[in-house]
């Protein structure tokens, strides 16, 4: 443990990165258009299909909340609905407010403050679960593009291409690791330790400490009826997330079905999987507009117009419940910050985990 380590500013190295990521996104995403016929395809939405759009949207995190039962079920069997959906909604709107998505630690911090959850045990579970959504956005990308409809040739798109080879290396990298953390994890962990000391220090040890926690909410992942039932729940789960995707079509008269819906969700989670700033604003809008653009062919005001409602409609409703469960735990924004310094420390404490049943049991 290093106990000399100093508080972060919020503007760290990758903040500062991911900021400029997204100036630039905005940038390109809107450089040429005109705001006032974006404007006028805002006000020609219709307001019931919308609204279903952003009860979707936030409803989601309800069914976050309920998947995470069972990837804590290992760790600490029985906690709350309430309390997982509160230590959600805080997640995301650290996520929509502060930079380097401090957010996915102060979820963690939030639900150890609530629940008799360890930080690490919390924090793990998390790793696993973005390995769940990993598989299921790569694997619905595909899916959507092999329905009846889909436009052909979608992969001479050069931007699309780029992003469909980077998400087919990264799940073929993920799941190997996977693989080898469920069964060797201690050794895995070592042997990454070696390899990973060509970076550098600021890069390296958030890795570490993301595999280190990952130990710790492998339970889901060793059991097959746990890795049955959380694969059901992200189906679900992000098969209802592109319902919002689906009723904002129908809001702004946009004809595509219920698949290239499907696709652009998977889209939009590719981009903002990148490092940018609070809110994630470029990269969404961003990739609305290769997909609904550069793929279907819709106008860019009324790609623009989608983008940019739709977007704040997911982020207006979950940074307000997040702001109100924050402040019934008493926590400040200036505490979710420095969740990630907690997080850290706090994983970096803990012994190395026992591995259920292989070679590396301690």
């Amino acid at each position: 443990m290093n106990t000399n380590r100093k508080s972060k500013g919020m503007l760290d190295w990758k903040a500062v990165i991911g900021i400029l990521i997204s100036i630039a996104a905005l940038w390109w995403a809107f450089h040429d258009i005109h705001f006032a016929e974006v404007l006028a395809e805002v006000r020609l939405a219709d307001p019931f299909w919308f609204i279903a759009a952003v009860f979707f949207a936030t409803a989601v995190f309800a069914l976050r909340a309920w998947r995470w039962k069972t990837l804590l079920d290992p760790i600490q069997p029985g906690t709350g609905f309430r309390s997982r959906f509160a230590a959600t909604t805080i997640g995301f709107m650290g996520n929509n407010l502060l930079p380097a998505r401090i957010g996915e630690f102060a979820r963690a911090f939030a639900l150890s403050r609530m629940e008799r959850v360890s930080v690490v045990g919390s924090f793990g579970s998390l790793v696993v679960e973005r390995l769940f959504d990993a598989i299921l956005i790569f694997s619905l990308l595909f899916i959507s593009a092999a329905l009846p409809g889909f436009p052909t040739g979608w992969m001479d798109d050069p931007t699309l291409a780029l992003i469909v080879r980077s998400a087919v290396t990264l799940v073929a990298v993920l799941i190997p690791l996977a693989f080898l953390l469920v069964f060797a994890p201690v050794r895995a962990v070592r042997i990454f330790e070696q390899l990973a000391r060509v970076l550098p220090a600021k890069v390296r040890r958030p890795i570490i400490d993301a595999l280190e926690a990952f130990l710790s909410g492998l339970g889901a992942l060793r059991s097959p009826r746990l890795l049955v039932i959380a694969t059901f729940q992200s189906t679900v789960l992000w098969l209802f997330n592109a319902l919002g995707f689906w009723a904002a079509f129908k809001a702004f008269d946009i004809p595509i079905g219920f698949g290239g819906a499907l696709f652009l969700q998977s889209v939009v989670a590719l981009f903002v999987s990148v490092p940018s700033g609070p809110g994630f604003f470029g990269l969404f809008e961003g990739a609305a507009r290769v997909v609904l653009t550069g793929l279907f062919g819709i106008v860019e005001q009324k790609s623009v117009a989608y983008a940019i409602s739709f977007h704040l409609g997911g982020f207006i409703p979950v940074t307000l419940i997040g702001l109100y469960y924050a402040w019934r735990l008493g926590l400040s924004l200036a505490d979710v910050e420095r969740s990630e310094e907690r997080v850290e420390t706090a994983v970096e404490a803990a012994p190395p985990p026992p591995a259920d049943g292989g070679e590396d049991d301690v």
